[in-house]
């Protein structure tokens, strides 16, 4: 029976771990460990990545989002929409500036947020629209973008699953006000701890995250805001340059994946992610969907094929907040969590082991 890892960093990091120790042993020699050269390289060549004016690194892609939020004065008794099937994180940033999550239900094929139920649920308190392109998936950009700028809503994207995706051949984190990325060692560009970026095309916006990440201010006992330490650190900045290098590479071979497993799984009992028009989808999972999910779970594992469920309920029935939203039931997200079941995906993956996941799935009745 073969073996097979839902992800496998050690494959990734034994053919880059030459250029990685060089570069760690380089900060490590030159005593300069937060906001060096590493950094600053760092948020310039993303920002010329994605094609936006300036990038903001800092601790992780939550505190990406809880930045973002606080940058823009949503506070007490603000709302902000967003979806109701992502990690809790996303949640977690609304609440922890003092504001309410509004949930609207998800595409029943995207599984991201439905724009067309956003204005539904607009008040007098929505101050913005947070949004999560989800599995390397982006949003229907085209008619967000419309709905914001008619309803004057701040647009934050979460990208912590989407670096590199795009929408109408432009990247995700490049739409809003601003784009929130993290850089988890599973993600499509992760570095070996916590990390995370936020991207804005605004000046103003910038200078404030900069300050804000950094106890509120740019100069040693300047506090200009109650801010906080949120700051990526030399040693991952580094390793992130390394692996920036490959991140096209990584992408390509994530979609090739998805093809093999897109073309040759066929059973009925399972359906295949579905790919909209004008996105450009990066596969940071390969997340399928059946009726039976328990029952499929054991098939893979039987086969040795392991395999992970993102995200089990909705984020409105999560202990630490379901006593706030008693009576919400959206349909489309309750189906998918109950139904939905990510494979295995990593850019090591061999295409042999794809194809030999695809045949168990299409033995299985």
């Amino acid at each position: 029976m073969k073996s097979i890892k839902i992800f496998d960093l050690q494959k990734q990091y034994s053919v880059i771990s030459k250029d990685i120790k060089k570069d760690i042993d380089k900060v490590l020699k030159s005593g300069q460990y937060i906001l060096g050269k590493n950094v600053k390289s760092l948020e310039n060549k993303i920002a010329k990545f994605l094609g936006i004016n300036y990038a903001i690194s800092c601790n992780s892609g939550t505190d990406a989002l809880i930045l973002s939020l606080k940058a823009q004065g949503i506070n007490e008794g603000d709302e902000v929409i967003t979806t109701p099937f992502t990690y809790f994180a996303t949640i977690e940033a609304i609440i922890h500036v003092g504001a309410k999550p509004i949930f609207i239900d998800i595409n029943p094929h995207t599984y991201n947020i439905n724009h067309k139920k956003i204005e539904n649920v607009i008040t007098r308190k929505t101050r913005a629209l947070l949004i999560v392109h989800l599995f390397g998936q982006s949003c229907n950009m085209a008619e967000i973008k419309k709905i914001c700028k008619k309803n004057k809503l701040k647009l934050i994207e979460d990208c912590a699953q989407s670096f590199g995706a795009k929408f109408n051949n432009k990247q995700t984190g490049t739409f809003g006000d601003f784009g929130c990325f993290s850089f988890f060692p599973t993600k499509n560009l992760g570095c070996y701890g916590d990390g995370g970026i936020i991207t804005t095309n605004s000046s103003q916006y910038a200078k404030k995250l900069q300050m804000l990440r950094n106890h509120g201010g740019l100069e040693r006992n300047k506090h200009i805001y109650i801010g906080y330490n949120s700051r990526l650190d030399e040693i991952q900045a580094a390793i992130l340059l390394v692996k920036l290098k490959y991140i096209k590479k990584y992408i390509n071979r994530r979609r090739a994946l998805a093809k093999v497993y897109s073309d040759t799984i066929d059973n009925s009992k399972i359906m295949v992610p579905f790919q909209q028009k004008k996105a450009f989808h990066t596969y940071n999972q390969y997340t399928i969907r059946t009726k039976n999910r328990n029952k499929l779970i054991k098939h893979l594992n039987n086969h040795g094929i392991p395999c992970s469920i993102y995200y089990p309920q909705p984020m409105y029935k999560i202990s630490a907040i379901k006593n706030n939203y008693k009576k919400l039931n959206l349909k489309c997200c309750e189906i998918v969590s109950n139904e939905c079941l990510s494979l295995p995906m990593y850019p090591e993956m061999d295409i042999r082991d794809a194809e030999y996941i695809s045949n168990i799935l299409n033995s299985f009745k």
